[in-house]
């Protein structure tokens, strides 16, 4: 072979090796691109693992399916929890006789939602108490809101007078009483048999001032469930003359019971009625004659007939208020927040058990004096609305 064909042989088979080399590489795009993906998935199988590395050993992976399970569950909740109020007035404007099942599904409802106090709504309506009724200044007979002179229409009995003269005038505090207001934590405890095995003795007693309601039994075995702390206590006129014969032959037994309450204050109607107004003397004389660390203070009847009407444009048409429903109004306006224990007008439990009208008997109200269904609905409502908290069940032992 001449030289120059060996030379021409030499450069055509190093043209096809270079061929064939750039022939041989194009696949290698997708190869790469598969090594690429495999380390992409490698990165983050080994970001995962520094998660799971970086979680607390006892918190479990994130799962999808679960949280959005638990999402949907969570915003069924909350939706349920804000048209609870809707669920209360419409059964509060019900023409038929209330059912307690209808109550008690809204209760067992209501106690699924977690309850939390709303500044804004309690403001409000303390505004509109205020505004209506004036506790702070005119929640008891006082020597400052009724000189000498005065001649006070009676509550119900309207258009009756009492003069009110030098004997009865120094009957009254100098001015309101709570001069310590507002109170932070108040306690209005009602006589619901539901407080039976509560255990919320111990929470009430830990209270900046707790209300009772017509002179209720606090000591014994009693007082783990209902408390023994009183700084207000009504006193409903007929309990004097019925259970304490006027104060005449039993006026012992009175000052023993009434012993109980310790420095509290006894308040009552004693110008609701005419019927009143003797028997809720006797008890201020007594205590006064005995030296009684008890003092009497009288409901104004001003305040009380303004507290009805604010009511009735609520709904609550009723011949009177009950106490409860009274102190209630009375602690929002004193109080910064307000619990209630004992506000269970039912025969039985959300657990269907049966329960006494009262805690300590089961001696059941008078027909069409007062219209509970409504009020209760009322208190529902202010519960609902976080403006106080109601006390369902047996309390949390600390």
């Amino acid at each position: 072979m001449r030289p120059g064909g060996a030379l021409l042989a030499l450069l055509a088979s190093l043209g096809a090796s270079l061929l064939l080399l750039r022939l041989l590489r194009c696949p290698a795009a997708p190869a790469r691109a598969r090594v690429s993906a495999e380390e992409a998935r490698e990165d983050a199988a080994g970001t995962a693992a520094a998660q799971r590395m970086l979680r607390s050993p006892g918190t479990p992976a994130p799962r999808a399916a679960n949280s959005t399970h638990l999402n949907e569950k969570s915003l069924e909740l909350t939706e349920k929890c804000k048209n609870l109020h809707y669920g209360i007035q419409s059964l509060s404007n019900k023409t038929r006789r209330y059912s307690e099942d209808d109550y008690l599904q809204i209760i067992t409802n209501i106690q699924s939602c977690p309850w939390k106090r709303q500044a804004e709504e309690y403001a409000n309506f303390r505004a509109k108490l205020a505004s209506c009724c004036d506790a702070i200044q005119n929640f008891v007979v006082s020597q400052s809101n009724t000189p000498v002179g005065t001649n006070m229409s009676y509550e119900v009995e309207s258009k009756k007078e009492i003069p009110i003269k030098e004997n009865i005038f120094h009957m009254f505090p100098v001015a309101q009483p709570f001069v310590e207001r507002p109170y932070n934590q108040c306690a209005v405890v009602g006589n619901g048999g539901i407080l039976n095995r509560s255990l919320c003795g111990a929470e009430i007693d830990k209270s900046d001032f707790v209300f009772r309601c017509n002179l209720p039994p606090i000591t014994g075995n009693i007082s783990k469930d209902v408390g023994s702390k009183t700084n207000l206590v009504t006193v409903n006129p007929s309990i004097i003359t019925l259970k304490y014969g006027n104060l005449k032959k039993k006026k012992e037994l009175f000052l023993e019971d009434i012993a109980t309450y310790g420095d509290a204050f006894l308040l009552l109607p004693a110008f609701s009625f005419r019927a009143n107004t003797g028997a809720s003397f006797k008890v201020y004389y007594t205590l006064k004659e005995s030296k009684a660390r008890q003092k009497v203070l009288f409901f104004h009847p001003k305040y009380l007939k303004h507290l009805a009407l604010f009511w009735r444009t609520k709904g609550v048409i009723a011949y009177r208020l009950s106490t409860g429903l009274m102190i209630t109004s009375v602690a929002v306006e004193l109080c910064e927040n307000v619990k209630l224990y004992g506000f269970w007008p039912f025969s039985k439990t959300i657990e269907d058990a049966p329960v006494s009208h009262h805690y300590y008997d089961n001696t059941l109200p008078k027909r069409g004096f007062h219209q509970m269904p409504k009020e209760y609905s009322q208190i529902l409502q202010l519960h609902v609305k976080g403006i106080l908290k109601l006390q369902f069940s047996k309390c949390e032992i600390a």
